[in-house]
């Protein structure tokens, strides 16, 4: 078993989330999604902020990772 550690590169709305995710699943990057609003819904507890998300990736493709989510971010910018 490897020892992997992952780090946050982006948190943000449910749908920047998803083209984020969309966009590291194309470059072949397997992405994190940690809702805790879904998680606290689950368990039976209310959520402070709805539709609310993290997004992690593995250390060891986090360099390739952040140039993506720096290209979403500007694509976003007005």
């Amino acid at each position: 078993m490897s020892d992997t550690t992952y780090t946050k590169i982006f948190s943000g709305s449910f749908i920047i989330v998803q083209l984020a995710m969309d966009r590291l699943k194309s470059a072949g990057i397997n992405a994190i999604i940690k809702d805790e609003s879904e998680s606290g819904r689950l368990a039976g507890f209310g959520a402070s902020i709805q539709g609310y998300q993290e997004l992690y990736v593995s250390d060891d493709e986090l360099e390739h990772a952040q140039a993506i989510i720096d290209s979403v971010n500007e694509e976003l910018q007005p």
